[in-house]
């Protein structure tokens, strides 16, 4: 006969340590590289840093994509350092709630900045 001790459900939270630190720290190094790309690529740019030179930049179909990874690695890192910060320090569940969502719907009007911002260069 076996015995039962408590329950078999799963703590919320609980489950996103390692796949949590694990994102934040490859989208830091994506990050990281992206702008020492970008400093190296302003660097090597000859005369003023205008319109005309952060064009030339981003001609380039690779730092296009880049800077899209980029974009992305930015907003997934912000995601999770935010939403963490809400689990730790908000214990109302509805407020919280309302902060994730608010949450969501800032950096997916930061996303569409961001995209637009790239794709008119």
């Amino acid at each position: 006969m076996s015995i039962n001790y408590g329950s078999k459900r799963v703590v919320v939270g609980a489950h996103y340590g390692l796949r949590d630190w694990l994102s934040q720290r490859i989208t830091a190094l994506v990050i990281a590289l992206f702008a020492l790309v970008l400093l190296a690529q302003v660097c090597l740019t000859k005369g003023p840093v205008d319109y005309a030179a952060w064009q030339a930049i981003f001609n380039a179909q690779w730092m296009r994509l880049f800077a899209f990874v980029s974009i992305v690695a930015v907003l997934w890192h912000a995601w999770v350092g935010v939403r963490d910060v809400w689990m730790d320090y908000v214990p109302a569940v509805g407020l919280r709630l309302a902060l994730d969502v608010f949450t969501i719907v800032w950096l997916i009007g930061c996303a569409g900045w961001a995209f637009q911002t790239l794709w008119r260069l």
